[in-house]
């Protein structure tokens, strides 16, 4: 079986949390895809040039197994207003689907409707947002509830990405 993954990314997605998963995911014998709007290659925050083979107005979650949003302030803040965006999303947790985020990556997530009841962690500056969206913020370097994984900063790359894999392979046993 093949497994497939997808990070959704927009202008100025922090570099590292990008690049640090789409390698892992390729280690660990995953095909990885990257999506953004309309499909345009990104330029990263610091200046990662990251070719997208993917447009999110086309992703089905049938497609994939593994959904990856990365922060970076601005990516996330734009993804969060593309309603295909927000229906990939849901239908990838309906399905019970790993996703993951990390820093600012989950306000795509609250934007989406999926974290009331969840434990969570984010960018401290994204605290308020998580906990006014009704979900159960705690101030880890990474957590997972259900489906759900999220870490607060790139610094927590190596322990968000080893939860993610954990997680995805308790579920797809």
């Amino acid at each position: 079986m093949i497994k497939k993954a997808v990070i959704v990314v927009g202008p100025a997605v922090e570099d590292t949390e990008f690049a640090y998963p789409f390698y892992r995911l390729q280690e660990e014998g995953f095909s990885v895809d990257t999506a953004s709007s309309g499909a345009i290659d990104i330029v990263a925050k610091h200046g990662l040039p990251i070719k997208v083979n993917a447009d999110i107005i086309k992703l089905n979650s049938k497609d994939y197994d593994l959904l990856i949003v990365p922060g970076g302030l601005e990516s996330p803040d734009r993804l969060r207003q593309i309603p295909e965006m927000l229906q990939f999303i849901r239908d990838m947790h309906d399905s019970g689907k790993v996703i993951s985020s990390v820093c600012h990556g989950p306000w795509v997530l609250i934007s989406a409707g999926i974290v009331k009841g969840k434990k969570m962690t984010c960018y401290v500056g994204c605290k308020d947002d998580l906990i006014n969206a009704g979900a159960n913020y705690k101030n880890v370097s990474v957590i997972s509830d259900g489906n759900i994984v999220t870490a607060p900063h790139f610094r927590d790359n190596a322990a968000w990405l080893k939860e993610t894999l954990k997680v995805y392979y308790s579920i797809n046993k």
